[in-house]
């Protein structure tokens, strides 16, 4: 690789690893499967470097990447997933997170969705992509995205720590 392309892509690095390794736990619910899941995302970005910064969105692509790699770790071998309800402890605050109250209990109601219908709440709501950039992550049309979310997001309401006094009454239609 070029010193120039190399350049950029430790910079692209630098930039963007908290992010892809914040993705990627809240895909694998382990923080040293989703450091893994990142280097491994990582050293197949660097070897097609070149082609993926010519992209519109190298980062898009990427995390496409890193999804993909996720998925393959269930295709090679069985994997048995052991998400927890609380994150690991970490040494700076993640504002993303910190906002969230319940992030034990939402944790955990991600832990228990479909690994697809996680994939996509995470994508579309945790990364805040649109639909059509979901879509092209996954490889999938946004109508699936669609639907996957809003069964994903339909599990979430009815997980025992999310649910709200004030929310249940809204959704039964006596509410405000």
């Amino acid at each position: 690789m070029q010193a120039e392309h190399e350049a950029q892509f430790q910079e692209f690095v630098r930039a963007r690893w908290s992010g892809l390794v914040r993705t990627a736990y809240l895909l694998t619910g382990d923080v040293h499967h989703a450091e893994d899941l990142t280097q491994t995302a990582l050293a197949k970005a660097y070897r097609s470097w070149r082609r993926i910064a010519r992209s519109d969105n190298p980062e898009a692509y990427v995390r496409r990447m890193l999804v993909s790699c996720n998925s393959d770790r269930f295709r090679k071998r069985r994997v048995a997933e052991a998400l927890t309800a609380a994150p690991p402890e970490r040494a700076g605050r993640d504002e993303a997170v910190g906002r969230v109250e319940e992030r034990g209990s939402l944790l955990d109601g991600l832990a228990r969705l479909p690994a697809r219908q996680r994939a996509v709440v995470v994508l579309r709501y945790w990364e805040d992509l649109s639909e059509a950039e979901v879509a092209e992550v996954l490889g999938c049309s946004p109508g699936t995205v669609k639907s996957q979310a809003s069964k994903g997001l339909a599990k979430l309401r009815t997980h025992p720590g999310l649910v709200r006094e004030d929310h249940a009454v809204t959704e039964r239609g006596g509410g405000k």
